[in-house]
């Protein structure tokens, strides 16, 4: 198995070439996430740094450029670009975004998530072109991207998604086509010393059904640790997904995401492999017992 071009060491030489251009220092970087994104804090200079590690998906960067742009514009429930510096950066191929830390402050729940996308869903399509969803375009591109996939798996995958693909596309002409963040969980929210909780995160926010944001948390459910997370969001959202005629489609879609998710770090980053091993064995055999581990936790590992 080859290094990888997404090592944690050139995630790491990429910081120090953003935080030179921002003429700031990262002596003091500390690690938040570690899977399709880097994403560093810089205490000392009050800033997050997301680095992609995809030479594919460069499209979501910018976009997520231009959306932090307009959030700001119509006060969304959201974090903050930082400063005036044309984004996205780019060092090597590798793109990033630089937004304003938020300190640490009590966590976020369900409750929160359910209050915050009531709010996001209500906020008007931005006045530029947003991409429709799309999660077997984006799992595409994540394959392709894929140093150390078997072909059979691979294999599999594709046809997963060939099979997907008239299903969302069928969705999508049925729904009314809201703002959606695309990745709502408990995880990307933050709480602001102010106490207003906003969302961070928003490499696949599109135009489709605002249901998808309601799946996310529905589906990991099933196959993460048990928690009440879904109930309480569909109490606090006032809407519950998986009774919804959609949901099959939507549960589809999001177990795709789920695995994929980890195929272009599988060269790179210990576990990964095995982890997306598991999962699509599992979803393949609809083995729901099966217990999964976030792609993230071995990013984290020494």
């Amino acid at each position: 198995m080859t290094a990888g071009r997404f090592t944690d060491d050139r995630m790491r030489r990429a910081l120090g070439g953003i935080a030179a251009q921002l003429g700031v220092d990262d002596s003091d970087a500390q690690v938040l996430h570690m899977a399709n994104n880097a994403v560093y804090a810089l205490p000392e200079a009050g800033i997050v740094v997301r680095i992609t590690r995809s030479t594919k998906l460069h499209e979501r960067i910018r976009k997520g450029a231009r959306l932090g742009s307009w959030f700001a514009e119509v006060d969304a429930p959201t974090i903050r670009l930082h400063g005036s510096t044309r984004q996205p950066l780019e060092y090597e191929g590798l793109l990033a975004t630089v937004w304003d830390l938020i300190p640490p402050a009590s966590a976020p729940n369900a409750d929160d998530l359910g209050n915050v996308l009531k709010e996001f869903h209500s906020l008007p399509a931005p006045d530029f072109d947003l991409p429709r969803w799309d999660p077997v375009g984006t799992a595409r591109k994540r394959i392709a991207d894929a140093e150390a996939l078997e072909d059979d798996d691979r294999e599999t995958l594709l046809t997963w998604c060939d099979r997907l693909e008239p299903e969302v596309d069928a969705l999508i002409t049925e729904s009314a086509g809201s703002l959606v963040h695309g990745d709502a969980h408990v995880g990307n929210l933050l709480r602001r010393p102010d106490g207003r909780v906003v969302l961070c995160d928003f490499d696949s926010t599109c135009l489709g059904p605002s249901g998808v944001d309601l799946a996310a948390v529905a589906a990991a459910a099933i196959w993460f640790a048990d928690t009440d997370e879904h109930a309480r969001l569909a109490a606090s959202y006032g809407r519950d997904i998986t009774t919804d005629p959609a949901w099959p489609v939507l549960r589809d879609a999001r177990e795709l995401t789920f695995v994929v998710g980890g195929v272009p770090l599988m060269a790179s980053t210990p576990g990964v492999a095995e982890e997306f091993k598991l999962r699509l064995e599992s979803v393949m055999a609809g083995d729901t017992d099966a217990s999964w581990t976030p792609y993230a936790v071995f990013g984290k590992a020494d």
